[in-house]
Formats: C-alpha cells, sequence, structure tokens
C-alpha cells in the first residue's frame, strides 16, 4: 500500500509543477507586502503635509493595477480542456 501523505520525490513531473506555482505565489505575496508598505507610507507622508490635493492616490492606482494583473498571472486559471482546445486549434493552423 502506498502513502498519500508522502512527498513525491523532485524529479516528480508533478512536483516540478507544484514548486513552480508555489514560487510563484510567494513572488505575488512578495510584491502585495511592498505594495502595501511602500503606499502606506506614501499616504502618511501625503497626510503629514495637509495638502489638498491626494498625490499618493496616482501610485496607489497604478502600481495596484501592476499589483492586479500580477495577481490574475498568478491565480487566475482556464480550465484544461480550454487549453487543449486551443493548442488543438493552433496545430490545426497549420
Amino acid at each position: 500500500m502506498t502513502d498519500i501523505t508522502a512527498t513525491p520525490a523532485p524529479t516528480d513531473p508533478d512536483y516540478a509543477c507544484a514548486e513552480r506555482r508555489v514560487v510563484r505565489q510567494l513572488g505575488f505575496l512578495r510584491h502585495l507586502a511592498i505594495y502595501l508598505a511602500v503606499n502606506a507610507g506614501l499616504i502618511l507622508l501625503n497626510l503629514r503635509d495637509h495638502q489638498a490635493h491626494w498625490w499618493s492616490l496616482g501610485p496607489l492606482l497604478g502600481w495596484g493595477i501592476g499589483v492586479l494583473f500580477h495577481a490574475l498571472s498568478v491565480f487566475a486559471r482556464l480550465p484544461a480542456g480550454i487549453r487543449q482546445a486551443m493548442i488543438a486549434r493552433e496545430l490545426r493552423r497549420r
């Protein structure tokens, strides 16, 4: 009987795929943490100046779009059937 809780060998293709996904997820979390820290500092600087113009919204929104696309690239997944259909369509084009 095999133990289903055992970790697969590092040479297993499924293991390599899972490891790549985890590295991408950790990269996104690092990006998000830096985004939050830097923009919190910019907002505090903006509040300290008591200006009517909220200049800190520019970097917040601009960089936020980048964080959003990073999240989509890491966490959004196409169903497996769509991927296979797209590959088949590309092969038929030749």
